[in-house]
């Protein structure tokens, strides 16, 4: 497969999971916020799951693109965060955290129900192959091939980039969710400290991408806990279908 084909490929199988992984995630930050008595995200129409309300131009086209034409990189992005304002919330510190936690936990439910789905699909079609190879697919009817097939496929790569996208996000680093939940949770002195780095999140984050080799941080999030926590999801989905034991 040349390399513009894998890029086509990459982008028809993983174009749409990631983006409603990203917007659906800023929609869990906007409910979060309403249900804790904030509205800003409503009264601007962000609490919408439509994708053209939380597309960033660099975040959710440029940057995912510049991701597949490196090669060995992993494909990320984000989408316009939605507003909020403290201020309005019954119970300010408390509140943050649940919104921020809101977001990775919309990601780790979309992986489970992703998987779930792949479950189901299996179940409907035993002979679905996840490979696309011609001798793979020769005993897979022709609904499996030209729907279900690539349906499964978006499923299995919507478990791998919501548990990813879940993991990066709780890096404890503002303006990442991880960071917005320590910072709410800490006492005030240290927490006040932590939230003086949110103007430099960005640049630390570039940079662990960039020196990714020399730290490994990022290589840790990708090639330890997410491939375990997406394993452990896969394989408990998968052995909720009849006729499969442990």
């Amino acid at each position: 497969m040349s390399s513009l084909s894998q890029i086509l490929h990459t982008i028809s199988y993983m174009g749409l999971p990631l983006l409603f992984a990203m917007v659906l995630h800023e929609y869990a930050h906007g409910w979060a916020a309403e249900k804790c008595g904030d509205s800003t995200a409503k009264l601007q129409g962000r609490l919408t799951v439509n994708p053209l309300a939380h597309v960033d131009p660099f975040g959710t086209v440029i940057l995912p693109l510049i991701c597949l034409l490196l090669p060995g990189s992993f494909l990320f992005g984000w989408a316009k965060p939605v507003p909020i304002d403290p201020r309005n919330m019954h119970q300010p510190r408390r509140d943050m955290a649940l919104v921020a936690a809101a977001g990775p936990g919309m990601n780790l439910l979309l992986a489970v129900a992703s998987a779930l789905l792949l479950a189901a699909l299996l179940t409907i079609e035993p002979t679905l192959s996840l490979r696309g190879s011609t001798e793979a697919d020769a005993s897979t009817s022709l609904l499996g091939t030209m729907v279900l097939r690539p349906i499964a496929v978006m499923a299995l790569y919507s478990v791998l980039i919501n548990v990813f996208l879940a993991l990066f996000n709780l890096l404890p680093i503002p303006p990442l969710d991880g960071g917005r939940i320590l910072t709410a949770i800490l006492p005030p002195k240290p927490a006040i400290a932590l939230a003086r780095l949110e103007p430099y999140g960005m640049l630390i984050l570039v940079g662990l991408i960039v020196f990714d080799k020399e730290l490994g941080v990022i290589h840790t999030i990708t090639g330890t806990f997410a491939k375990g926590l997406s394993g452990t999801i896969l394989s408990t989905a998968l052995g909720l279908r009849p006729g499969v034991s442990e």
